[in-house]
Order: structure tokens, then sequence, then C-alpha cells
């Protein structure tokens, strides 16, 4: 134990009213989708000219029942099916925590493909805005598990391990803030060179395909050092459920990459 970090006691609730409150974790989605939408119409604002602002603000709304929802059911599906099967109420009962990024991701997808359509927007165009945004999120939800205690790393000796409230006497890693460096800052600085440095924008689908493969290499990788999910452990040749969901998200990437073609001179102006 000697050297290890103490894991701060932080109270689940960020901001209190009266009997009730809002935790962190909600308030990590709060502020990832507000921050996100208004990069989003920063990004909108600069040239290609291919997204309207007004499509940035209306998709918000969009955006978050996408999240939400597919969030939600592909933690119900790919984590902890059995226990919503036989209590099928439990679904509902958000504040009990259970969200899954693959799920969210999967949400929004469907979400922007319906918005996209229904506005005749060119939808890897609003894609590469909107996917240059999530990474905020995913940052913020990172330090929110970190808060909560939950999703903690793998039993280690490295100086700076943290004994968790929940996870055992064993000091672990603090596999959290690896995600939301790999996920979150990383994956944002990687957009943005794309964007500003490569101009990638000008080849709709590459900044969203960059990102997908790099969140799956991320996650990939801070799975090494998280502890596998208590009620499934490890799976398919020590893989974990998190790494297997990333190998679509490869190889989408890797195929967004390939069939990207520029746009148009008059549109990139």
């Amino acid at each position: 134990m000697i050297g290890v970090i103490p894991y701060p006691e932080f109270d689940p609730f960020a901001i209190h009213i009266g009997a009730f409150g809002i935790r962190w974790y909600a308030l990590a989605y709060i502020v990832g989708l507000l921050v996100g939408w208004r990069y989003c119409l920063f990004l909108a604002k600069r040239a290609p000219a291919l997204v309207k602002t007004t499509d940035v603000d209306d998709f918000l709304t969009w955006a978050t029942l996408g999240v939400v929802l597919g969030g939600r059911t592909g933690y119900v599906l790919f984590y902890q099916f059995d226990l919503y099967r036989t209590d099928p109420l439990e679904i509902i009962r958000l504040w009990h925590g259970g969200m899954s990024f693959h799920g969210g991701a999967a949400g929004v997808t469907v979400a922007l493909v319906l918005f996209c359509r229904n506005r005749k927007i060119p939808l890897f165009a609003f894609g590469d805005i909107i996917t240059c945004a999530v990474p905020i999120g995913l940052f913020f939800g990172r330090i929110a598990n970190f808060v909560n205690g939950e999703l903690w790393g793998r039993p280690t000796d490295v100086p700076w391990a943290m004994v968790f409230p929940n996870g055992g006497p064993e000091p672990r890693h603090p596999s959290q803030l690896y995600e939301a460096g790999l996920e979150g800052i990383g994956l944002f600085l990687l957009a943005f060179v794309l964007d500003r440095v490569f101009k990638a924008r000008l080849r709709p689908g590459v900044i969203t395909g960059a990102f997908l493969i790099g969140y799956a290499i991320a996650r990939s990788v801070s799975e090494l050092f998280r502890e596998p999910d208590r009620q499934l452990g490890f799976l398919i040749f020590g893989t974990t459920m998190g790494q297997l969901l990333s190998i679509p998200l490869l190889i989408a990437g890797v195929w967004l990459i390939l069939r990207a073609k520029p746009v148009a001179a008059e549109m990139a102006a």
C-alpha cells in the first residue's frame, strides 16, 4: 500500500436541490452535449460551408435522444441482458447507471441518418462536424466515471494506483483517467488536426472514419488496464466486451476513409 494515491471522496451529487439533486454522471452528459453543440456551431460557420448552423441547433434534441436511448439499449443488450430480462422495469431506472458508448454511437448514427434524410443534408459532411464534438462528451463521461468510483482498473503496483471504495483492497489502475485522456483529449486533438491542418472536411467521411478507427484502438488499449465487467469477465481469446464491440467500428472507419471523395470546388469556398 506504500505509494498508493488515496482516492478522493466525492459527493455523488454535483448539485443539491432540496431532497433531490443532479448526479455527476447526469451533469457530464448535459455539459458534454452543450459544449459539443457550441463547438459544432463554431465548425459549421467555418469553410467548407456544407452545413447550416440552424441544422446543428435542431440536431441537438435528436443527438440527446440518440445518446440516451442508444446508450441504454446497448448496455441492456451487451452487458446486463439477463438482469433486464428478469426485471424489465430496471431499463427505465436510469439513475441506477448503465450506459454503453457503442450503443450510444449506434443511437446517434440512426438519429443522424434520419435527420439528414429528412433535411436533405449531406450525411457525411454533417457527420464529420458532429464527430468532432464526440470526444468532448467522452472526456466528461470518463471523468464522471472516476468521480463515481466505477469502471475502475485492474490491480497494479504502479505509483499512481488507487484503492477504489467498491473495488476491493487492491490498488488499481485509475483506468477512467486513461480513457479520458485517450478517448477524450487524444481523439479531440486527432479530429482537430485533421480539420485544421489537413482540411479533412473537404473529403466528407474522413474525420468520422479516423475517429472510429482511433476510438477502436484507444478503447482496446484502455481495456488492457480496465477491470472487465464483473458479470461478463473475459470473453473469447481473453478479450473484453469493449474490445469485441470496437471491431465493427474499426471496419466501418476504414470503409468511410476509403470511400471518401472530395467536395465540389464551389462548396469548398
